[in-house]
């Protein structure tokens, strides 16, 4: 790169308005992703309102490139494009530059030119100019973009997100927008789940009751009867609709169809379909359930006259088959099933499931298609038709590449978007597994044990956002971005392009993007958060603590308040951990160099009320058990509070730390929760209590995780009658007269039949 001219294009483009500082460097140019290759140019071209674009007469592609970089810079930006038969940006095609997807962005003085052999080539290139358009706050104002030429090209060709819409149905407006903002990070994947024991989402004209039946579930109960019907499913033509729209934008969809497990509403709707032959409803368990499809010749019948209907609407290379978590126990109760497999000289179920795979993939392949599945397709032999999709870690992709396989990476917890983004209580439901925004964008889709010369059978990698506890767009949206923008960039950039500083950076500007579309984009990388130096007993016996301040990624300079007051751009700086009195509130937000926060300030009391609660994300497990999931007050809730830190296997959580010495009674808020949970073969490892009441009870046990040492019972309260008591209600009592620090564990002893008791919050009260 040349200096000179690079310091040239940077003071022209400074001078003139533009706040693209250090924009000419590849890893410092606000896009994302970061493009492979960037020469600076002299001077820069002004966007306003009244720009024209010019497109080669009859270039359908060039067109709708054309059309979404109008649609993107009047959104992003606020300035009206219009096209004409001659424009100072212009499309062209140029069959020099290799590769669909590849581009070549020119900004002269004079004007701009996208260049490009194919039509996502050009609108990637629309999207880039889209992104320079729009690099700072001042939305109305006219853009000025420094000269450069970009040359680019992604490293993988499969950039993706899963949305489950069989969990929880996601509505058509909503599945479009996150089609729209995939496009503007140049992913280029949509995977759809669209069937499962929850619920069969996509319309299959020779089988209607797969959705007048498998479509609608009946929520579980916390006692008392259950809530109505709930559900949905996409006709045929508005899926068409979906697929031309994402087409258009450079998106194909992958429709999953899973068999021979997670097939509860598909035998819901047909039980002739399943294996032992009776009549489940559609399931409204979380997790794994039993119920499987069965593959003798009327079901392998079955589902090829499904896989014609999908394919008549999916035109995509590639239909999911799923193949995960299919516990084998109905195939092996069933004598129908093990005759089959003894008929067709096979080993037991997992040959079953590969010879079942088999038979799917040679139909698809017959069709010009191509099968791919969950990595468990992988244990009963890999049948030679088939791409694995890897979740479980990464050894099912190495295995399928290294034996001549294509395989998408897309490995638990990390890439799974339904994961966590941080442990703060503000976080709607979701798995307790934490993947951050620097754990996503740190993952390398190239897994080690692939040999250099399968490498090429990696096609990319994608991000899951399961939908057990995704009930809203809020929710979907809250858990995709920002993490897909580090999705798109591990798939697009190359390795060595990658950097994190850099990358939060790069953000920023798309972020702002995202929310003036109208998109919820998670904070939770760049909100503060607060850690005391101490307990909390410590404090409360001082009435002083000192205060810790951090964001997860390090961006912005983070400023404050001590009166409970919203921070500015000319608050104090925070520097080192805050020496305070208890009962200050510290309210505190990163800002960026142009003085705008980067996520909403956040609170923290250090008052004696407020260090003396716990709600439930600040409970710790029992000693026998693990938190895994924050989960919703009902089902169906639609609101992001109250959420509860569960474990599944055993009703119990922990007030970790509490100050026996301050403390002298309590109270906690305690939720009847639904009981619904899938846990197949692990259903041994749920820890039943002996209940001394009809409906079990709830123990406070302070001192429980002292090692060999005997808890005190410092109160056991009855539970009520679910089918008559309120789902939320409180107890209140007094604490033994102790000294220091010691957890209190809330052990609740309801049967399993019973539905799941979780505590909201406990608070401590320094009066008995």
């Amino acid at each position: 790169m040349d200096a000179a001219r690079l310091a040239i294009a940077v003071t022209m483009a400074c001078t003139a308005g533009a706040s693209i500082a250090d924009a000419q460097t590849g890893d410092r140019l606000p896009l994302v992703p970061a493009p492979s290759a960037v020469t600076p140019g002299i001077g820069s071209f002004a966007i306003a309102s009244g720009t024209t674009i010019a497109v080669p007469s009859g270039d359908a592609g060039a067109t709708a490139a054309a059309r979404l970089l109008s649609a993107h810079v009047l959104t992003e930006r606020g300035l009206t494009l219009r096209t004409a038969s001659s424009g100072t940006i212009r499309f062209v095609r140029d069959a020099a530059i290799k590769g669909t997807e590849a581009y070549r962005l020119t900004v002269a003085q004079t004007g701009v030119t996208i260049a490009a052999s194919g039509d996502a080539g050009l609108l990637y290139g629309a999207m880039s100019l889209a992104q320079l358009t729009s690099p700072d706050d001042r939305f109305g104002q006219p853009a000025r973009v420094p000269a450069m030429t970009i040359v680019d090209a992604p490293r993988f060709g499969w950039r993706g997100l899963m949305v489950d819409t069989a969990r929880h149905f996601q509505s058509m407006p909503s599945l479009y927008a996150i089609v729209d903002q995939m496009a503007s990070v140049k992913l280029n994947t949509l995977h759809l789940h669209l069937t499962d024991d929850q619920g069969w989402r996509f319309e299959v004209k020779a089988y209607p009751k797969l959705t007048s039946i498998g479509g609608w579930r009946t929520p579980p109960s916390t006692g008392g009867a259950p809530g109505p019907r709930v559900g949905g499913f996409y006709t045929q033509d508005e899926l068409r609709k979906l697929v031309a729209y994402a087409h258009e934008r450079g998106i194909v969809i992958v429709p999953e169809i899973n068999v021979p497990g997670h097939a509860q509403a598909l035998v819901a709707a047909y039980p002739d379909l399943g294996v032992i032959g009776d009549v489940p409803q559609v399931s409204n368990e979380w997790g794994v359930n039993p119920y499987l499809f069965n593959p003798n010749a009327k079901g392998i019948a079955f589902v090829k006259a499904v896989l014609d209907e999908v394919m008549a609407v999916f035109p995509g290379s590639y239909i999911h088959l799923g193949g995960d978590e299919a516990v084998k126990d109905q195939w092996e109760r069933s004598p129908q099933v093990q005759a089959q497999i003894k008929a067709l000289g096979l080993k037991d179920e997992n040959g079953l499931q590969s010879w079942m795979v088999d038979q799917f993939g040679e139909y698809l392949a017959s069709k010009g298609r191509r099968l791919i599945g969950w990595d468990e397709i992988l244990e009963g032999g890999l049948p030679p038709s088939a791409s694995v999709m890897s979740w479980r870690g990464e050894k099912g992709a190495v295995d399928a590449a290294n034996a001549n396989h294509d395989v998408v990476l897309t490995p638990a917890p990390t890439l799974y978007l339904d994961s966590l983004q941080s442990d703060r209580s503000d976080e709607p439901p979701g798995r307790l597994s934490i993947s951050t925004l620097k754990d996503v964008y740190s993952y390398e889709p190239m897994p080690a044990g692939i040999a250099a010369d399968k490498a090429h059978h990696v096609l990319g990698a994608q991000g899951n956002a399961w939908a057990e506890y995704i009930v809203t767009p809020y929710q979907m949206q809250h858990l995709l971005f920002p993490r897909a923008a580090a999705i798109a960039e591990i798939t697009w950039s190359a390795k060595a392009k990658r950097d994190f500083p850099g990358f939060i950076d790069r953000i920023q500007p798309q972020i702002r993007r995202w929310r003036r579309s109208g998109v919820e984009v998670a904070d939770s990388a760049f909100a503060v958060n607060y850690t005391l130096g101490g307990t909390r007993g410590d404090a409360l016996r001082t009435n002083r603590t000192s205060v810790t301040l951090a964001t997860q990624a390090p961006y912005g300079t983070i400023r404050y308040t001590l009166d409970g007051s919203t921070p500015t751009a000319k608050s104090p700086a925070y520097a080192a951990p805050l020496a305070v009195k208890t009962g200050v509130s510290i309210r505190a937000a990163a800002f960026d160099t142009a003085g705008l926060p980067v996520a909403a300030p956040r609170l923290f009391d250090t008052g004696r009320q407020a260090l003396l609660q716990r709600t439930a994300s600040e409970m710790i497990a029992c000693p026998k058990g693990s938190l895994g999931l924050r989960v919703p007050l009902t089902s169906e809730a639609q609101a992001n509070a109250p959420v509860f830190n569960v474990n599944l296997f055993d009703t119990c959580t922990a007030y970790p730390a509490a100050p026996m010495d301050v403390a002298k009674g309590f109270t906690i808020d305690v939720a009847r929760l639904p009981r619904h949970y899938g846990l197949a073969h692990d259903f041994k490892a749920v820890r039943q209590h002996y209940n001394v009441t009809p409906h079990g009870e709830l123990i406070v046990l302070v001192g429980c995780t002292v090692k060999d040492a005997k808890p005190i019972v410092a109160a056991t309260f009855p539970l009520p009658d679910p089918n008559t008591a309120p789902t939320q209600f409180r107890f209140k009592g007094d604490l033994p007269a102790l000294t220091g620090d010691r957890d209190i564990c809330l052990q609740f002893t309801s049967p399993t039949s019973d539905p799941f008791y979780a505590v909201e919050r406990m608070q401590l009260t320094e009066t008995r």
